[in-house]
């Protein structure tokens, strides 16, 4: 009897680091009812200044997360840091989500809510203040808004 091997590479563990920011259920209508699919939005960083952000649909949740982090990966972006915060207060906006970040002092943490905070722990900003200046409550736009300022910081 031929043993069989497993011959397939043994994945390696990857710099980035993921969270799955967002997932919402979607539906097409058909003739015969509705299929429905998942859409992820998926934030990568190496927690070292590279900061991604990537969203996918898929039959299932785990293909679509799967398809959301491959392309937070190609889209990643390096920024600009200043010790342990960020080098200025940047302000910016992507549809109607307006996100303010300031620097703060080293050991005051990440004060942020939601997208911003875990974008900021992704990128390695360990102290930052940030609001939310308009009342959406859209986590992709927020994000998007929060991955445009930080682009900003480069001079």
């Amino acid at each position: 009897m031929a043993r069989q091997y497993n011959r397939e590479k043994p994945k390696e563990k990857s710099e980035f680091d993921q969270k799955l920011l967002d997932v919402a259920r979607v539906t097409r209508v058909v003739a015969g009812g509705r299929r429905f699919r998942f859409r992820t939005v998926v934030v990568v960083g190496n927690r070292k200044g590279k900061v991604g952000l990537g969203t996918a649909k898929g039959q299932d949740m785990s293909l679509a997360v799967e398809k959301a982090a491959v392309k937070a990966r190609k889209k990643a972006v390096i920024i600009q840091t200043k010790g342990d915060s960020i080098p200025f207060e940047v302000e910016a906006k992507y549809g109607s989500a307006r996100v303010l970040l300031r620097p703060a002092p080293v050991g005051r943490g990440i004060v942020a809510g939601g997208a911003v905070r875990v974008i900021c722990d992704l990128a390695g900003i360990g102290s930052v203040t940030s609001k939310i200046l308009t009342r959406s409550k859209n986590k992709l736009n927020i994000a998007k808004a929060t991955l445009e300022a930080l682009k900003k910081l480069r001079v």
